[in-house]
């Protein structure tokens, strides 16, 4: 077996791990599964959590099958569960049904609860939000469904939208499903450059954007941006232009004033009836492979499956409001704000700004204003907020919160418990999730699970229904079956919820995520399963140190890091990057660089240390160091990457 991120390292997080996790436990009274997820019913034998996770992964047609036909509204009615080939990259859910996204996420609510509300749009500045009921969110999609079909959009197209979060931009998606049409988010931060390579990728003939955004405190001029990217793409034929601010901007012929033109159209739309494999949406995600790659998620295998994860891993229910403060133009803002929350018939937060603006305390003091129920954040924004102490978190009340969630990496621990004991004033639970892109929706969670299951800080620890993860050894390949492994995370079963092909580079998606590992789907992650069998996500595997022969995730390098700082009251950490340039007869085709990282009890080591000389492999000098100033290193490791 390979030593894939092993060691003292992940030792010490686990022991960390395993110090507080007794603070977590969530305890209570044996219940009913059925009253959790009535399709139980049917499932014989079916008692429990961990019954129903074994059904959902051994009876896989029955379980998604029930759900589906349950939880979905259909004009027809599928007649094959799933057609899958992992072989060929072929994934196929509900053939025969049909259905249309934007009924299953506004009519069918419209017709119970017309006044509940779908959206509060938290706007830049405090106190200022805007709440928008499903009739509301019902007639701005129609319009503007109606307004894109005299524009010219027909089904099969692909409409980009260049918008920061605000509630024309969820109706500018559910109206392209409407009508059958694709969207095209992209993120609102994103540059001329960037914005031309997927507009042109995507072949959009529409562009729908803002005149300007707003983010903290500062006023961003979107329509230029569109203006340089449109020079560029000789496919866009108009751009619809809505009126964030009351700040005029240039118009030129192909220009559409958004909402004055809506005015003009009927509040009726009639939805198109798309097939469960039609494209619903492209999104476009680099990571770590360089050129953009537009992954295609479809209809009905996406919805079903961002409701379902929606609803049983952050324990929503009807009447809360769920505060999910990512970015429209990501995943997470495209699953858990819009599709998974609205399927559900929930109320959803649209947030425009930043965590620290006015001031440190905007996310506790929305939740206060708002009383959020469900919480869900990067860990990058809760390490930020961190510093900043806990006066900022206590200043307002957050008793409505009932579950914390984080998401986009792993969350160190340090992050992990201030956020279950401050934040979540050590009552919420808190769900570490992992999922990306390519999967649509979340895949491994502490939630869903049994009311007395631990939650262990800084693990993602339990699969969903229906995801069988596999860890495989990344030297040989052979799956590594034993608890207490590390190894290339994959998933051995097809689920809804996974992107179908990158847009007109399907040869790209079977060899990115298909042929590392034949029969599997590679995650490129890197994990380790404990012995209790829950899951530690390490980091990337093309985003490691080597150390001795040994592949360190950096998530894993991170924690050691702040573990190390906190216990020996560290007041400076040193860390040197040196390259040694390929030599003209070094069979090496990429530079040698040396990480160093010091640990000094001292805050003025960082100016005294030198650190430019490393005459060998196993040892390196310091020097300049006054012992006066500086007590030697506490711990060191000299790490080698190649770039």
């Amino acid at each position: 077996m390979c030593s894939l991120w092993r060691g003292s390292l992940l030792t010490l997080t686990s022991s960390l791990n395993r110090r507080v996790f007794q603070c977590c436990r969530q305890f209570g009274r044996s219940y009913n599964i059925a009253s959790c997820m009535p399709e139980a019913v049917a499932f014989q034998g079916v008692s429990d959590h961990s019954g129903l996770y074994k059904f959902s992964v051994n009876e896989s047609d029955r379980f998604w099958g029930a759900v589906a036909r349950q939880r979905l509204s259909w004009i027809s009615p599928f007649h094959t569960v799933q057609n899958c080939d992992f072989s060929q990259g072929k994934i196929k859910w509900f053939e025969g049904g049909k259905l249309n996204v934007s009924v299953n996420c506004l009519d069918r609510h419209v017709h119970t609860c017309p006044e509940r509300v779908a959206l509060i749009w938290e706007r830049d500045e405090p106190g200022t939000e805007v709440k928008i009921t499903y009739r509301q969110l019902l007639e701005l999609t129609c319009r503007l469904g109606n307004l894109l079909k005299r524009q010219g959009v027909r089904r099969g197209d692909c409409v980009t939208i260049y918008m920061p979060p605000c509630p024309l931009a969820v109706a500018s998606m559910l109206a392209c499903a409407r009508i059958g049409a694709a969207h095209n988010v992209v993120f609102a931060g994103f540059s001329s450059e960037a914005l031309a390579d997927r507009i042109r990728d995507a072949q959009s003939s529409t562009v729908i954007t803002v005149n300007q955004g707003v983010r903290g405190g500062k006023v961003v001029d979107l329509k230029r941006t569109v203006d340089q990217a449109v020079q560029n793409c000789p496919s866009v034929q108009q751009v619809l232009v809505a009126m964030r601010t009351e700040n005029t901007v240039a118009m030129t012929d192909r220009d559409v004033p958004l909402e004055e033109e809506m005015m003009k159209e009927d509040v009726v739309c009639e939805p198109v009836a798309m097939d469960s494999e039609d494209v619903l949406f492209l999104l476009y995600t680099s990571g770590s492979t360089g050129k953009p790659k537009g992954l295609v998620h479809t209809q009905a295998g996406y919805l079903l499956y961002t409701s379902l994860t929606h609803r049983y891993v952050f324990n929503y229910h009807d009447g809360d409001v769920f505060g999910c403060v990512a970015d429209i133009g990501w995943i997470t803002g495209h699953s858990y704000i819009v599709y998974g929350a609205l399927c559900n018939g929930g109320t959803t937060v649209l947030f425009e700004s930043t965590p620290v603006y006015p001031n440190p305390g905007r996310y506790w003091e929305m939740v206060e204003r708002l009383e959020i129920n469900q919480f869900y954040g990067a860990p990058t924004a809760i390490r930020l907020l961190l510093k900043y102490g806990d006066e900022w978190v206590q200043n307002y009340n957050r008793s409505s919160l009932k579950t914390l969630g984080s998401v986009g990496e792993p969350i160190n621990t340090e992050a992990w418990e201030w956020y279950h004991r401050v934040v979540g004033d050590g009552r919420c639970p808190v769900v570490d999730t992992w999922w990306q892109t390519e999967t649509g929706g979340i895949c491994i969670a502490p939630r869903p699970a049994d009311p007395e299951a631990e939650i262990v800080p800084g693990m993602a620890m339990r699969p969903f229904y229906g995801i069988k993860p596999a860890l495989l050894d990344t030297e040989v390949g052979e799956v590594l079956s034993s608890n207490d492994s590390t190894g290339a995370l994959c998933i051995s079963q097809a689920w809804p919820g996974m992107a179908r092909t990158i847009h007109n580079h399907h040869q790209r998606f079977t060899e990115t995520y298909f042929q590392p590992y034949p029969g599997f789907f590679f995650t490129g992650d890197g994990a380790h399963r404990s012995k209790e069998g829950y899951y530690q996500i390490v980091g990337r595997l093309d985003d490691v140190i080597n150390v001795s022969g040994h592949r360190l995730g950096t998530a894993e390098l991170e924690d050691v890091v702040v573990c190390t700082i906190k216990s020996h009251q560290i007041k400076c950490i040193y860390i040197a990057l040196r390259t040694q340039p390929k030599t003209p007869n070094s069979k090496q085709c990429r530079c040698r660089s040396t990480i160093i990282i010091m640990f000094s009890l001292d805050k003025m080591a960082r100016q005294d240390c030198d650190v430019t000389k490393c005459p060998s492999q196993n040892n390196f000098t310091i020097s300049g160091v006054a012992e006066s100033k500086c007590t030697y290193p506490i711990f060191y490791r000299k790490t080698h990457f190649n770039f």
